[in-house]
This record gives C-alpha cells, structure tokens and sequence, in this order.
C-alpha cells in the first residue's frame, strides 16, 4: 500500500514546471494567486515573463521593464509620502531607494516563486538557481507593467502593495557620512569651515596611502589615512566627530535608524 501511495503522490509544483512552462490560462491563474490580478491580454503577461535570453521568442520584457521600473517607483514614492508624513526627504530617499532596487526585486521574485514562470535562458536560470539573479528582478518589473498596461493603476498598486508595503516597515540603517555630518555640526555653532590638506602620499600607484590632517579654527587638528583622498579625508572628519563627541561611537551611528519616531 506504501507503494502505491507513493506512485499517486502529488507532483512538487517546482517538479512539474521543470517539464513544462505555464502558458496560457494556466499561466494566468498562477500569476492571478501571486498578484491579485486576473489578466485579460494573455500574450501582453507571456511578454512580461519572457526574458531577452530566451531563444525563438517573437518578443521579450524589456520594454515593459521600463515601463514597470516608473511604475513601482511612482507607487513606493507615493506609499512613502503617505506612510511617513513627517519624515524629510533626506529620510525617506534612502528607503525609497532600497526598496526599488535590483535586489529588492529579485527578493521578491523569488518570494512570489517566478523562476519557473519566466521564460529565459536554461543556463541563465540555473546558475541564478535560489539566488534570484538580474532576470528576475527584470520580470518583477515588467509584471508589475503588464499589471498596470491590463488593469491600470490602482491593480498595480495593489499587486505593489502586497509586497513591498511590509519591506516599508524595515529600519533601514542611516548610512555613515562623516564629512556631511562634521559641517553640519560646524555650521550649528560657528562660520568656521573644514579644511583638508594632504599631508602624505605614499605607497606605489595602484596602492597608495593618503593621510590627511583636518583643520577647523578652534580645535585641535585630526588626521586620517586611506586608500584615497577621500577616504583619509572621511577618516580625519570620523576621528574629529569621535574626540568631540559629536559621535558617541562609530558603531552607534552605522546602528541609528531612520524613521524610529515614525514608525507605528
């Protein structure tokens, strides 16, 4: 009986679309579970999920991509402004960026389980087997265009919503930026200004090592070292915020959160 129930065992759904892509209603009805959206142009959602490296394909999802890449942009800004209406622009650029780049939706690729869906090339897919890779990044965007194309904007932004709205609610670390932090932090008692003077270059030319002293009137000189000027410069300006205290430690800053106050 052991046997027998293991020969009538159902398929994985992974196994099967390893023998045969979804096209047609059958696609539609998989993409309508991960999206919310019942697609009537089913030639414009084949396009959408049909990559440039696919062989023999009479068209692919690079202009939808484009389109699409405008279309999540104009959804997350818009769910952004209303999520967070306190929030400066400065705090909500950085977020706004995390949440529409490659990666982002590559995750969500994967999350929404579109490698068997899209048709691309066989070896594209499996060396970006379980990592998502570029094409699928690319396919997110054009179903969120071919969404929009089909339905308009509001089932687009329901299909956005259900992915990215709980990525909103992640604290997205504030990035270190000791060079902007130092003159605002000047600029708030006095009309001195940071000054950076190369003090030392050595090492060969593809390895060289800057040091750099920074001067600003009424403290005590810092020094920095780095691989360029820019980085000693960064370095001199950390080491100036940690002995002034501007920065309790560097470790608390990487730490801050964006949008602490804010979030509900």
């Amino acid at each position: 009986m052991a046997d027998a129930d293991a020969r009538f065992a159902p398929v994985p759904l992974r196994q099967l679309m390893a023998l045969k892509r979804p096209t047609g209603e059958t696609l539609a009805g998989l993409v309508k579970a991960k999206t919310g959206h019942v697609f009537k142009d089913l030639r414009l959602l084949e396009t959408a999920l049909t990559h440039s490296s696919a062989i023999k394909a009479a068209s692919n999802n690079q202009r939808l991509e484009f389109l699409g890449d405008r279309v999540l942009g104009l959804i997350v800004a818009d769910m952004l402004f209303e999520k967070f209406p306190d929030a400066p622009e400065g705090e909500i650029a950085p977020r706004f960026n995390a949440l529409v780049d490659a990666k982002t939706c590559s995750e969500i690729g994967i999350e929404m389980q579109l490698e068997d869906l899209v048709r691309a090339d066989a070896a594209l897919k499996t060396r970006s087997r379980g990592s998502g890779g570029n094409y699928l990044a690319d396919a997110v965007e054009a179903l969120i265009a071919a969404v929009y194309v089909d339905g308009g904007i509001d089932a687009a932004r329901r299909f956005v919503l259900r992915y990215w709205e709980p990525r909103s609610r992640t604290v997205v670390a504030k990035p270190l930026n000791p060079k902007s932090d130092l003159q605002e932090w000047i600029a708030k008692t006095s009309d001195a200004r940071p000054e950076y003077v190369i003090e030392k270059r050595e090492g060969p030319d593809h390895q060289p090592v800057f040091t750099v002293s920074l001067q600003v009137s009424g403290f005590a000189p810092s020094t920095g070292t780095g691989g360029s000027r820019r980085a000693a410069e960064e370095a001199a300006a950390s080491a100036f915020l940690l002995r002034e205290g501007v920065w309790a430690n560097a470790s608390a800053q990487k730490s801050e959160p964006f949008f602490g106050k804010h979030d509900a």
